[in-house]
């Protein structure tokens, strides 16, 4: 029932700000999310180019994957279908005798419901996942890197969260999503206490809105169980 509890106070939150964003603002001060280093501009059809800087390569529509033998390399957004598309491919890998035994991301996020599916594929086929030197991992991109059964994150690789964007700011569709908002979050937060990772990572993630990205430190990685090694 607390758990239940959580998801609606969550619902009810998102609503309230969908909501709040619609109407006029009078222009006086506000309290946003987080703020600071951690919190940068989210641009998910670009790889950002540097720590600070918000814009740098573009980044695919979709998933592509590279790499030989035990690595595979993902890299793109992750677009619906992407989930059947990496299972075939690792399937492909198994009959052939080259089986994937760690993917290493760089992601900008996308799709939810396929990296959620991504991420227990992996765990199912206990596939280690990393973030390597470079390498970004941002919004839906951490629910494939939870599934990861070792998880790794190099000093130079960032992963981060936010709020996940439900739609257009509007009064009707707001209310109508109250329950698919919930049905979300609760397979989000069923998914990492499966993988072992601490549901409490929703919390920076909810307080950042969607057009920004709360990039974790080697601290919250560890705290947040993500990562069994950080570097």
């Amino acid at each position: 029932m607390a758990v239940l509890g959580v998801q609606a106070c969550i619902a009810a939150l998102l609503v309230a700000m969908d909501l709040f964003s619609a109407l006029p603002k009078p222009g006086f001060p506000t309290s946003p999310g987080p703020t600071g280093p951690s919190v940068r501009p989210y641009t998910p059809d670009r790889h950002p180019a540097s720590p600070d800087a918000p814009r740098g390569r573009p980044m695919a529509d979709r998933l592509t994957f590279d790499g030989t033998g035990a690595r595979l390399h993902l890299t793109g957004k992750i677009a619906p279908g992407d989930a059947e598309r990496l299972m075939l491919e690792l399937s492909r890998r198994e009959h052939e005798g080259t089986p994937v035994r760690v993917l290493d991301l760089d992601s900008t996020g996308g799709s939810v419901h396929d990296a959620l599916a991504i991420g227990r594929a992996l765990r199912a086929g206990e596939i280690d996942t990393e973030v390597v030197d470079g390498a970004i991992c941002f919004s839906a991109c951490p629910y494939i890197f939870a599934g990861g059964v070792a998880r790794r994150v190099e000093a130079g690789g960032r992963l981060g969260v936010h709020q996940h964007y439900f739609g257009e700011n509007t009064f009707l569709p707001a209310f109508m999503a109250v329950k698919d908002i919930q049905r979300g979050q609760a397979d989000v937060m069923a998914h990492l206490r499966a993988m072992g990772v601490d549901p409490a990572l929703m919390e920076p993630a909810m307080r950042t809105p969607p057009e920004e990205i709360y990039v974790l430190d080697r601290q919250e990685l560890t705290e947040f169980r993500l990562v069994t090694s950080a570097e």
